[in-house]
């Protein structure tokens, strides 16, 4: 019974590998990446590491990476190379949140002791 379960896992494992490799519609690993993105934005703002416009800049940029990811569903397939510039576009997204979170700019009130 264990040989049976693990030979149908193994299967299962072996056809989703296989699906993975062939262009689909499906974008789960860059909406996870959009969801992040947003997180990290959102917390930005709350903390003060972000200012409204440096919040507003980088909400529009994700913005218009998931209107991207819209038009490569357009057709109900999204080929690699549509894949691969999305995924690009998450980077430098991400790089951006992180330069602008560290910078100099603060919307943190100031302390005079």
């Amino acid at each position: 019974m264990k040989n049976y379960l693990l030979a149908a896992g193994l299967a299962l494992t072996v056809s989703g590998a296989a699906l993975a490799d062939t262009p689909t519609g499906e974008t789960p690993r860059l909406d996870a990446r959009e969801a992040n993105l947003q997180t990290r934005i959102t917390q930005g703002l709350t903390s003060g590491a972000l200012t409204a416009s440096e919040a507003e800049r980088l909400q529009n940029g994700l913005i218009r990476l998931m209107a991207a990811e819209d038009k490569a569903k357009a057709d109900g397939v999204v080929t690699d190379r549509e894949r691969a510039r999305l995924e690009h576009g998450a980077d430098l997204l991400s790089r951006a949140i992180a330069r602008q979170k560290t910078d100099k700019q603060t919307d943190r009130p100031v302390r005079h002791h």
